[in-house]
């Protein structure tokens, strides 16, 4: 009797995990068709202002030229634009090859403070941002894989001049069809871009900064101190920071980046596992303020409310009900119970994977010309991506009960933005 209603008890849990998914990621469903009705704004050119790019490189000899090559052929006007790099913990010739291309180095040996937030803060210190002589209007920061669109920093602008204070762009990939891992990555960065950042700047609330390819006002980083954000996850950390000091993040379409993502299962389990502990890290700290901010400040903290602690907590509740289900069903030794807990669990994967599908297809289809992939590669990483996605699973419950530290993710796609962008 008692198993008996235990199992009647966890046989709903997809429902009730799908019931709360709905309810509170319906606009995100709502956010994809806001890009059709309506078209983002066209801004003029205000001022043309003077920055600063930042950009943390630990051990990327083999990339980092390229970066700063995209930077240097900028449309934007070329006195307008220094570039330094804090070469942090390297072992290889970063520093020289950076160097060489044009940049300002500083050189970085910490191995207690660890991680691109204390090298982002050290590079501001060591550039004198708070001081009265300091000639930079805004903070370009950039990974040391990343490689621009010509027209970047000019679109960019745009949307800075016109008083935007925080401003992301389009993260496009270097290496989408190398195969399903960097499939997987690529595709949802764009689908963020497209319709997540996107859509939120047509419904005039914020964005959100995903890493890399973001600029940064002045008085911002006054404002905090700095870089003072230091989780796994510091760009995560600096949006709900940014929101809940009533910061609202612009997103620029036109401008373009192009990243390397890993290719190997290891590599993205590291990454990932870092990403996964790194939200945690931010739900401790900001949910209870993004939930009251919910009610007082604006949607922009339920929106990241919903992305930065909710989905973690579902697909946990999902899971475990799932394995509590077959777990009693077998103990219940009911062969009706044990075809409920099996159809159960097969609906708790093919929904999702079906919906992720969908995700990702709607994705590849409005952002074809974009994606630098054969029509094959980008028909297969369709049926791929949800695949990709799903293992999120097994990470988030490892990260539960991990220690993890930041360790930096090796880089060697070494192609310039014209040779990305011929084909």
């Amino acid at each position: 009797m008692i198993i008996r209603d235990l199992l009647l008890s966890v046989s709903n849990v997809n429902s009730f995990v799908g019931l709360i998914f709905t309810i509170f990621y319906l606009y995100q469903i709502l956010f994809i068709f806001i890009p059709f009705i309506k078209k983002p704004k066209k801004y003029k050119t205000k001022k043309k202002n003077k920055y600063a790019v930042l950009i943390s490189a630990r051990n990327e000899e083999s990339v980092i030229a390229q970066l700063i090559e995209s930077i240097k052929n900028q449309t934007y006007p070329s006195e307008l634009i220094d570039i330094f790099v804090v070469a942090d913990n390297c072992t290889d010739k970063t520093a020289t090859v950076a160097r060489k291309a044009g940049a300002k180095v500083f050189k970085r040996d910490n191995n207690i403070l660890v991680g691109k937030g204390y090298a982002l803060d050290f590079l501001l210190e060591k550039i004198g941002y708070d001081k009265p002589s300091c000639p930079y209007d805004g903070f370009f920061v950039f990974d040391a894989d990343n490689v621009l669109n010509k027209n970047y920093i000019k679109e960019m602008n745009k949307v800075f001049s016109n008083g935007h204070r925080i401003v992301t762009g389009y993260r496009n990939s270097k290496n989408y069809g190398e195969n399903w891992i960097s499939s997987g990555y690529s595709l949802w960065f764009i689908r963020e871009s497209k319709f997540l950042n996107n859509s939120r700047m047509l419904c005039n609330t914020s964005c959100a900064i995903g890493g890399t390819g973001f600029l940064v006002h002045k008085d911002v980083l006054l404002n905090s101190g700095g870089w003072k954000f230091f989780f796994l996850t510091e760009d995560i950390e600096f949006t709900v920071h940014s929101i809940l000091q009533g910061e609202s993040i612009a997103y620029c379409y036109d401008a373009v980046l192009y990243d390397e993502q890993p290719t190997t299962f290891k590599q993205s389990w590291k990454q990932r596992m870092r990403w996964a502990k790194g939200f945690l890290q931010v739900a401790r700290k900001y949910n209870g303020k993004l939930l009251l901010g919910s009610f007082t400040k604006s949607f922009a903290c339920f929106d990241m409310l919903v992305t930065v602690g909710l989905a973690y907590i579902l697909s946990l509740i999902g899971v475990l009900g799932n394995l509590a289900f077959l777990i009693l069903s077998l103990i219940s030794k009911n062969p009706t119970y044990l075809i409920h807990a099996l159809k159960s669990m097969a609906g708790a994967i093919v929904i999702p994977y079906f919906m992720l599908f969908l995700i990702g297809l709607i994705t590849i289809i409005t952002e074809w010309k974009k994606i630098i992939c054969s029509t094959k590669g980008k028909i297969i990483s369709a049926f791929t991506f949800p695949l990709f996605m799903m293992t999120y699973v097994p990470i988030s419950i490892v990260a539960l009960f991990k220690h993890v530290e930041w360790e930096p993710i090796n880089h060697s796609v070494s192609k310039t933005v014209e040779e990305i962008e011929k084909n």
